[in-house]
C-alpha cells in the first residue's frame, strides 16, 4: 500500500474504478511528458449523480461535498494513468472548477475548496495547486460540479512514465 492509498484509507476514502469509456469524444486522460492532464470529472457518488444549482437547490456545504466526489474521480484517473500505482503521483498541478449556480451566487471558491481540501489531506504539499472556480448556467446532466485537474507523474528507469507501456527490452523511448 502507498503512503497516499494509507492516507486514502486513513480518510476513510476509497477510490473508484476508473471509467474506461466517456461520455463524449474524448479519452480519460492524457500524458504529455510527466504531466496527467485528465478532463472534467462530475459530481457523483455511490448513490448516483450529485444534481442541483447553488444558490437554488444546494448549500456551499452540499457543493463542497459534491466538489470533494470530482476530486476522488480525478485521483482514481491519475492512479489508472500511471499504472495503478498511487507512488508515482508527484503533485497536483492545477484544477479547474465549474459550479452549476445560480447568477447571484458568488461562492464558487468556497465550493471547489471542497476539492482542493481534500488533495490537501490526501497528498500532503503535494496536493497544493494552482485553481480556477467558475459559475456555469448548466453542467452535463444536471450536475452541481465538474472539476478537470493536472498532475506531475515520475519518470525513472524503474518504471514507464505514466499512461506509456515500458518500452520492449532493449527498445528505448524518447521522452
Amino acid at each position: 500500500m502507498t503512503q497516499i492509498e494509507t492516507r486514502l484509507a486513513e480518510l476513510g476514502v476509497t477510490l473508484p474504478d476508473a471509467p474506461h469509456a466517456c461520455m463524449a469524444n474524448y479519452v480519460p486522460f492524457v500524458v504529455v511528458g510527466n504531466l496527467v492532464h485528465v478532463p472534467g470529472q462530475i459530481s457523483q457518488n455511490a448513490g448516483g449523480l450529485i444534481k442541483g444549482k447553488l444558490g437554488a437547490d444546494l448549500d456551499v456545504a452540499a457543493g463542497a461535498d459534491a466538489a470533494k466526489t470530482c476530486a476522488i474521480s480525478l485521483l482514481a484517473q491519475v492512479k489508472k494513468a500511471c499504472g495503478g500505482d498511487l507512488s508515482r503521483l508527484v503533485r497536483a498541478v492545477k484544477l479547474v472548477g465549474f459550479v452549476n449556480s445560480t447568477p447571484e451566487f458568488t461562492d464558487q471558491p468556497k465550493v471547489i475548496n471542497g476539492a482542493s481540501d481534500f488533495l490537501v489531506a490526501a497528498l500532503g504539499d503535494a496536493g497544493r495547486h494552482a485553481r480556477s472556480a467558475v459559475s456555469a448556467a448548466s453542467l452535463p446532466l444536471g450536475v452541481a460540479v465538474e472539476i478537470e485537474g493536472s498532475s506531475r507523474s515520475a519518470r525513472d528507469a524503474r518504471a514507464p512514465a505514466c499512461g506509456f507501456p515500458a518500452p520492449a527490452a532493449g527498445a528505448s523511448r524518447a521522452a
